[in-house]
């Protein structure tokens, strides 16, 4: 007979997730630093920083934006390693449950190769991005991706705290998963309006060059806004809708926890408006940003599990 801890994915595994999860997130924030420091052309080539070599020189004239935009670089190669691990830790885990006669956990499989084909691609899209002089669309794509391969990231960290794949145990109605889902769908928006906001300002890429969105900035901020606005009334409404039925303490927590975040960050957005957008204070928007995004995507995992009968989870 299985026992929990066999059907289970070790801990030393989730440790990778975790880090995966944390190295997609932590790239776009150094690329949101890369970008406000207008050090996006530090290294005007690519592979290479500059011709002839892969590292900064003294004879480039790019200053410190060369070292800056070097060292993002640079951690293309951790999220490398950090993807090679975990794909070596599922390779590790599906013998082992071969062994035990354990089933695999297949989803977890396909969510493991994509930190590694996301990750080439990234660097395929950064060389794209340098060569065309920092050309906002893909810049702006570049961002996009990356906020796909947190998406992944979260899936993978909530999938392996499940015991298993089957059967799934829904712990709140249909009406309010769905919900749940909606608040996901919107906080998407929310991201792309805000990428397109970035793009139609000063910091749409390289200080030098006016590529630019067209868009008018101040438009493009007010609908950015109204989206927000739209994303908190539907998260007070899931807060108010899991107070009404017996919903667990995860999913309040994690409610409230969103709740936190997307008011700090509403409160960092309109500093940011008013002040003229300075580039620290968007940074921390773009950190808030993610955190937001990885808070809002737990939410829907909260309102399942898999691996566990009903009863098995009541009793639990």
């Amino acid at each position: 007979m299985q026992t929990l801890n066999q059907l289970r994915i070790p801990r030393w595994m989730r440790g990778i997730f975790i880090a995966n999860l944390v190295a997609q997130s932590g790239i776009i924030v150094t690329g949101a630093v890369v970008r406000l420091t207008g050090s996006g052309l530090g290294c005007p080539t690519w592979p290479q920083c500059v011709e002839g070599s892969y590292t900064p020189t003294a004879r480039q004239e790019e200053a410190f934006h060369k070292y800056i935009e070097f060292g993002n670089r640079l951690l293309t190669f951790v999220l490398v390693i950090i993807a090679i691990a975990v794909l070596v830790s599922i390779f590790i885990d599906a013998r082992a449950r071969r062994r035990l006669g354990v089933p695999q956990r297949w989803a977890i499989i396909v969510l493991a190769i994509i930190p590694f084909v996301g990750t080439a691609t990234q660097a395929v899209l950064g060389g794209i991005t340098v060569l065309t002089g920092l050309n906002p669309l893909i810049v702006s794509a570049h961002f996009l991706v990356s906020i796909l391969l947190v998406a992944a990231a979260v899936a993978l960290v909530a999938r392996s705290g499940d015991i298993g794949d089957r059967p799934v145990v829904f712990l709140a109605p249909t009406p309010v998963r769905s919900l749940s889902w909606l608040l996901v769908g919107v906080a998407a928006i929310v991201v792309v309006l805000g990428v397109i906001t970035t793009g139609s300002g000063p910091h749409s890429g390289d200080p030098d060059t006016e590529a630019r969105f067209s868009f008018d900035p101040q438009t493009v901020s007010l609908m950015h806004a109204d989206s927000v606005f739209l994303f908190i009334g539907l998260l007070i409404g899931l807060l108010v809708t899991l107070m009404l039925f017996t919903s667990t303490g995860s999913m309040r927590k994690r409610t409230l926890i969103l709740i936190a975040v997307t008011l700090s960050q509403g409160v960092i957005g309109y500093v940011q408006y008013f002040t003229g957008l300075p580039s620290t204070l968007v940074a921390v928007h773009v950190f808030g940003a993610v955190i937001t995004w990885i808070a809002v995507l737990f939410i829907p995992f909260s309102m399942r599990t898999r691996g566990v009968t009903q009863t098995q989870h009541t009793q639990a």
